[in-house]
């Protein structure tokens, strides 16, 4: 053996034994609140299911991702609507009112997902049309979604209804609807 060849014992115990300490470089005096605008609502359902989008252009299903799916219902506004985030990152991948007039549909070959259409989903920023698949787990998973789904539908009927009702700031659409409210309030006198 030449002399670089040679090897020395290396103590075990030594490393074992070494526990390095690392002081932090800069002191964080504050913490920094992160608002979701979530603050307001309270979870009425949640659940594990994974999300995706029709892309019209390439006419396939992008995956938008997986994490918990959760109906929120507004504290004051009793409006209801679903958010979804992903599950590392945290990014909103769903994020719309659960209105009424939204069609959940069993997805073709499955019994464990649902298809739906959405007027605006403002996930990416900009309010957008979309078509959603979302998936579940198991069938039993996709059946209790659709309970809590059509539940929250019909809150957001009745809130939206009660609002109309007793707003009186409440503004007519169009010209039909102003002369309809003017009948309505002339036989109320």
């Amino acid at each position: 053996m030449s002399e670089h060849e040679t090897k020395e014992p290396v103590d075990a115990g030594a490393e074992a034994e070494h526990d390095p300490q690392f002081d932090p470089v800069i002191k964080l005096e504050h913490k920094v609140e992160v608002k979701t605008n979530e603050e307001d609502e309270d979870v009425q359902f949640k659940i594990r299911a994974k999300l995706f989008r029709f892309d019209k252009e390439s006419k396939e299903w992008k995956e938008r991702g997986t994490g918990d799916v959760r109906i929120l219902k507004h504290k004051e506004t009793k409006k209801v609507r679903l958010v979804m985030r992903r599950d590392k990152t945290l990014k909103v991948c769903a994020n719309h009112y659960l209105s009424p007039d939204i069609k959940l549909q069993p997805n073709v070959g499955s019994d464990r997902s649902w298809v739906y259409n959405v007027t605006a989903d403002v996930s990416d920023g900009e309010p957008a049309a979309e078509t959603l698949a979302i998936r579940f787990a198991n069938s039993e998973n996709a059946e209790l979604f659709k309970k809590e789904f059509q539940n929250a539908q019909e809150a957001n009927k009745n809130a939206s209804g009660d609002a109309n009702s007793t707003s009186s700031e409440a503004k007519p659409e169009s010209k039909a609807d102003q002369t309809t409210e003017e009948k309505k309030e002339e036989k109320k006198e």
